[in-house]
């Protein structure tokens, strides 16, 4: 392996060389659209990332105005969306279209390709000493192709017959019939091309993303000196790898039985009367892919959040990472397990009740490495020198979303309540908290830590603080109610409630949690605000290390150019969390171990 690291390493190094040499080439096409360099590409992902959670943020609202505010009409929804608002009222089946959407951008065009893709780019190559990624060319493709997906995707808003409307998860026998409603013809066979290429798109980045991290590492950069968000990074990657090719195959066998006449997921369908040809084949099925990559989604959506996290806390408590081996085993042990619990997914579906005792089993299992992260966050946090920056208030919003979030987990892990609480709002409470929010929360923590590295300045700090409160209070204003609603057995995923009478008298609590849920949108446009007027005229940086943090990304230049180092790579002599040791704030990674130094 280390051959093949010192030979990939001598050519990145030598086409850095030659291209550093014909910098003044570059083209504005060159350099900014099709770039190589894994910092931009980073940018590109985290500027398109921020488009799509404005439009998947957008549609929220306004379902929320029908949730909130059923019988009321708002004429500004008729200017906008035209026929599928008539009267300023949304139309049920766009209703259901814009929960698809909402769930499907945010889940994966957010915070799988919008968080990874930020951060494995800027900072794989960045914290283990390497020049670029191991194919920067495959790197530039996969951001294009997930792109591709993204235009193919918004294209689906604007065909006649309106997005596709199966619910983020699309189960036949719904999405498998074009006549079965508007939200399944065309706009469905564009919702499942685009996440074949969005499949595509992960699968090249992955495998160059664990390319990278075996093969590149500096000297001295043993798999034992890597920080934590290298080691999430990794496992994010290997997880995507082993997971998504099962829901392509669910998405090109789902695109045969709309278009090719096959029956994979179709079996003894009556519409309008008619009985279908289509035999033999299983709804069920459908689901079973669906969920093997589903349930490892949400750790792929968490652990690059968790990896930011612990490198956010560590360095502004001024204090080594609590348990850094647990961490590391912790992180390999939810990577296994959730591959192994798909199926809790599927307890209302008439799973045998022995098969669903072993997956409540293994559910309630994989609580226990999150434990142990949630453990060594607080005990790092304990008796800290605490620097309040914006990515540390975010940071400690992440750990008590997790922790709130995680522990409703525990009873939607248990089959026989999970039937009472799966199609409710216990439901929608808990998976937005533990997976939405949370994964945000991490999100934001790594934006505000490591813009400077992005672009040499500093963000608006007061502003980011008000982003904070108002996020963090307006999650748990919005997501805490809903669990009670759960309880009383709301049910999810319908258009009104106020037609019902046992439902009747969750109105006002409705219009309260769409009234928070506007507020928290519109503190998320502050952000927004923050981010491209810092990145023109924040307060631009003074030092190459601003947070005195240990890691290697802080030894390049204020903006460092492609290739990362002028010079050579700089050699690693510790762990990456010293900090607080022998009188010291901090050590760097690159100063080499003394005689006297105690050991951490």
């Amino acid at each position: 392996m280390s051959s093949i690291a010192t030979s990939t390493d001598i050519h990145i190094q030598h086409g850095h060389e030659a291209h550093s040499g014909q910098h003044h080439h570059e083209t504005f096409l060159t350099k900014y659209i099709f770039s190589q360099d894994h910092k931009m590409i980073a940018k590109q992902y985290l500027v398109t990332g921020i488009v799509w959670a404005f439009i998947g943020g957008l549609f929220s609202v306004i379902f929320r105005l029908q949730l909130g505010f059923p019988e009321q009409t708002f004429p500004i929804l008729e200017s906008f969306l035209g026929k599928w608002a008539p009267g300023g009222r949304l139309d049920p089946e766009f209703y259901y279209a814009l929960v698809t959407m909402h769930g499907t951008i945010l889940i994966f065009f957010v915070l799988t390709a919008g968080l990874s893709g930020t951060f494995a780019n800027l900072l794989i190559p960045l914290q283990i000493g390497a020049r670029d990624m191991a194919s920067p060319f495959l790197n530039m493709l996969s951001y294009w192709i997930f792109f591709l997906a993204s235009v193919v995707m918004v294209s689906s808003l604007f065909v006649q017959t309106g997005p596709a409307s199966g619910g983020w998860t699309v189960y036949p026998p719904l999405s498998a019939l074009g006549d079965a409603m508007d939200g399944s013809k065309i706009g469905m066979d564009l919702w499942l091309i685009s996440m074949a290429l969005f499949i595509i798109s992960q699968l090249m980045a992955g495998l160059n993303y664990v390319t990278t991290i075996l093969n590149l590492r500096t000297k001295g950069m043993s798999m034992t000196r890597l920080p934590l968000t290298i080691w999430a990074l990794l496992f994010t990657a290997i997880l995507g790898i082993l997971s998504f090719p099962v829901l392509l195959s669910a998405a090109i066998l789902l695109l045969f039985d709309r278009n090719l006449g096959t029956s994979f997921f179709l079996s003894d369908i009556v519409v309008a009367g008619k009985i279908l040809p289509n035999e033999g084949g299983s709804a069920i099925l459908y689901q079973h892919l669906f969920w093997f990559l589903g349930h490892p989604e949400v750790y792929i959506i968490i652990l690059p959040s968790m990896g930011i996290v612990s490198e956010v806390l560590s360095v502004n408590s001024r204090k080594p990472i609590f348990g850094y081996l647990a961490m590391v085993g912790s992180l390999f042990v939810i990577c296994i397990l959730s591959l192994l619990v798909w199926a809790h997914h599927m307890f209302v579906t008439g799973l045998n009740p022995f098969l669903g005792g072993i997956f409540v089993l293994l559910t309630l299992l994989i609580a226990v490495p999150s434990a142990i992260k949630v453990f060594n966050w607080l005990t790092t946090l304990w008796r800290g020198n605490i620097r309040f920056t914006p990515a540390m208030l975010f940071a400690i919003g992440f750990v008590s979303m997790f922790i709130s979030g995680g522990l409703t987990g525990i009873f939607l892990g248990n089959a026989s309540l999970d039937i009472h609480l799966h199609d409710t709002y216990f439901n929608i409470a808990h998976f937005h908290i533990v997976m939405g929010v949370s994964a945000f929360f991490g999100m934001f923590a790594g934006v505000y830590h490591w813009f400077p590295k992005f672009f040499g300045r500093h963000m608006n700090h007061p502003m980011a603080f008000i982003h904070f409160w108002v996020t963090l209070i307006g999650a748990y204003l919005i997501f805490w109610p809903m669990h009670y609603e759960g309880f009383a057995g709301m049910p999810r995923r319908y258009y009104d409630y106020s037609s019902w009478e046992s439902f009747k008298m969750f109105n006002g609590l409705n219009e309260f949690i769409s009234v928070v849920a506007i507020i928290v949108f519109l503190a998320h446009l502050l952000l927004v605000l923050n981010f491209f007027y810092s990145m023109y005229m924040g307060k631009k940086k003074k030092t190459t290390n601003p947070w005195h943090a240990t890691t290697l990304e802080w030894t390049t230049p204020i903006n460092p150019g492609h290739g990362n180092w002028p010079g050579e790579i700089p050699e690693v002599h510790r762990w990456p969390y010293d900090y607080s040791k022998d009188g010291r704030e901090y050590i760097p990674q690159t100063e080499p171990i003394g005689p006297n130094e105690s050991h951490h």
